[in-house]
């Protein structure tokens, strides 16, 4: 039961970096948009794209804590007490980066929306880095039972590159996604725009692993012996191949399929890091058997993960479902019967 639940805690995990990725990655876009009228049409396209489901992808980090401190309590332990600065960074992050989201776009003074954008956009890069430096320093084992916290568990150089991997990933999985919304809500002017981003954006992927690849042989040795044979080199394999996929399919212009191809290569990645784990949870100090809660936790834990994925796991498709689909639109002023005041837009 305990490497079911280890299985299901990284295809969750995935999920998050999919789901999430996405989100922080048009965060990533709305940050570089440019000034207020040069970044209007942009944001636009990232606030109608985004709004229908941007709180539903929390849903897959809730689901990772709970695994985590359920299944897992030593590691959750060792993890929390180690790393309890850079997951706090990045916890300030989603708090800020959900306020300024929320409040952005119903706000009508430009200088309160500004402030909002800007809280968004900045912890849109913060949050993927902080939680990509906290897997970088499991995975180089940094992170033991009884380590105290340090910046040398994750400011380390596999941590930084690791970081700097989920935001290029996310930035990349967010451009794929705003181009073929660009398409769908007929924005003809941004899908260019998007589809160039989304190529610098894999380029900077491929850059980052040539770069990470002698620092993780050097510092994360058994991680770098699982990614080079058996399920963890073929699922890199396929995962590039899905990479060069979504490449090749924005480079012909066809968008169809780029969502499932971009989607695919980093989740893809992550199982990868899953069996290049095994059998450790932190390597190589805390096996899954070891880390394991008792038997009877272990059993309810399966029992209400297959209830969630039966009652929850319809809900999340059909939700995503309808917004591929273009059936989900965000509310408007006219909607919410939403008034200007005085001095708005000033």
């Amino acid at each position: 039961m305990a490497e079911f639940i280890a299985g299901v805690l990284v295809v969750v995990i995935a999920a998050y970096a999919c789901g999430g990725g996405t989100d922080y990655g048009a965060g990533f876009w709305d940050l570089l948009a440019g000034g207020a009228e040069r970044g209007k049409r942009p944001r636009w396209l990232i606030d109608h794209a985004m709004a229908p489901v941007w709180e539903v992808n929390n849903v897959w980090l809730i689901f990772i804590f709970v695994i985590m401190w359920t299944g897992f309590p030593t590691m959750f332990q060792a993890v929390f007490e180690a790393m309890w600065l850079p997951l706090a960074l990045a916890a300030v992050g989603l708090v800020l980066r959900g306020a300024g989201f929320a409040l952005r776009k119903p706000t009508h003074r430009l200088a309160q929306r500004r402030i909002y954008g800007a809280a968004f956009a900045i912890s849109s890069l913060v949050t993927p880095f902080f939680l990509g430096a906290v897997l970088g320093g499991i995975a180089a084992g940094r992170v033991a039972v009884g380590t105290t916290a340090s910046a040398d568990a994750w400011a380390n150089p596999t941590s930084v590159l690791t970081g700097l991997l989920a935001v290029a990933a996310a930035a990349f999985l967010g451009a794929v996604y705003l181009c073929s919304d660009a398409r769908r809500f007929g924005a003809d002017d941004l899908v260019d725009y998007f589809r160039l981003r989304a190529l610098l954006a894999f380029a900077a992927v491929v850059v980052l692993a040539l770069i990470a690849l002698p620092v993780t042989h050097h510092q994360a040795r058994h991680v770098w012996d699982g990614l080079t044979g058996g399920p963890g080199l073929l699922l890199v394999i396929l995962a590039a191949v899905c990479g060069l996929a979504t490449v090749f399919l924005l480079v012909r212009r066809s968008y169809g399929w780029t969502r499932y191809t971009s989607a695919a290569s980093v989740a893809l990645t992550v199982g990868a890091w899953g069996f290049a784990q095994r059998p450790y949870l932190l390597p190589t100090s805390l096996t899954v058997a070891d880390a394991a809660g008792a038997p009877a936790t272990l059993h309810w834990l399966v029992i209400v993960t297959g209830i969630a994925i039966v009652l929850v796991g319809p809900a999340l498709v059909l939700l995503y479902r309808l917004d591929t689909l273009g059936r989900l639109e965000p509310l408007t002023d006219a909607d919410t019967q939403a008034a200007g005041a005085p001095g708005d837009d000033a």
